[in-house]
């Protein structure tokens, strides 16, 4: 529901007094009715947050007056609490911001981008590229843009490149490619004084300056001589599923 929608039920709510979710918008499960008072603060806080810390602090802020709480029959209610991941919010955070990522690598420029997922138990800080090498330095400038954009380098803290074998959506292949096409001293970048917020576990308590370093990862096979890497010993996608056709039920109850 967009800001004049809300203001305009907010006036109903406070003229007639006999606000429903029946007669606002239809998808409305519950509403409160309540004021605030200008000038009347309570502490709260601190909340568990989406890092999985109780990292905000408490402070003085307004406060409801809940005076009527109406709800339909068999409310949809998410029950999504930002506690240590993963839960609710850090898989709809995934999505999100994996596709934003994505968009605006492309809007960058940047070619061949076959996939972005930043990873459920830290949806800001980490997140992986899966590209095609195209040119010298195409992972090099897909990590910084991905890291420094506008929706992957608010807190974030790994961003890491992978070829486009590599799903960036299973651990277990990013692990293997960090295992197996990244060397620590050459394709480690460190980045300093970048954006972060009052929710990093990480910025001392007593810090006034929001800002972090974070790491860009090299994960792909050397550019320079790509055509040389050792071939990947895996059974071929044909293979695979002539096997899983033929067998997989008898093996393993598939299909």
């Amino acid at each position: 529901m967009g800001v004049p929608r809300l203001q305009h039920y907010q006036r109903q709510l406070y003229e007639s007094r006999v606000l429903t979710p029946t007669s606002g918008d239809p998808n409305l499960g519950t509403v409160l009715e309540g004021e605030i008072r200008p000038g009347q603060v309570k502490e709260e806080g601190p909340f568990g947050e989406w890092p999985g810390y109780y990292a905000s602090p408490k402070s003085l802020e307004p406060f409801i007056r809940v005076k009527r709480i109406l709800h339909r029959n068999d409310p949809i209610v998410s029950c999504a609490n930002p506690a240590r991941p993963p839960h609710t919010l850090t898989l709809l955070r995934s999505i999100t911001r994996s596709a934003h990522v994505w968009e605006e690598l492309e809007k960058a420029g940047v070619p061949e981008v076959r996939g972005v997922w930043s990873h459920e138990p830290g949806p800001r800080q980490f997140t992986v590229v899966a590209i095609k090498q195209r040119y010298p330095g195409h992972v090099k400038q897909a990590g910084i843009v991905a890291s420094q954009c506008f929706s992957g380098g608010y807190q974030n803290r790994f961003t890491i490149v992978v070829d486009d074998d590599i799903d960036p959506t299973r651990i277990d292949d990013v692990v293997w490619a960090l295992s197996t096409r990244c060397d620590p001293e050459n394709d480690i970048d460190i980045q300093r004084r970048c954006w972060s917020s009052s929710l990093d576990p990480m910025i001392h308590p007593d810090s006034k300056v929001l800002m972090n370093s974070r790491a860009v990862v090299d994960a792909c096979r050397p550019y320079e001589w790509m055509a040389r890497f050792p071939e990947v010993a895996e059974t071929s996608p044909e293979l695979r599923r002539n096997v899983l056709e033929k067998y997989g039920r008898s093996f393993f109850g598939l299909r």
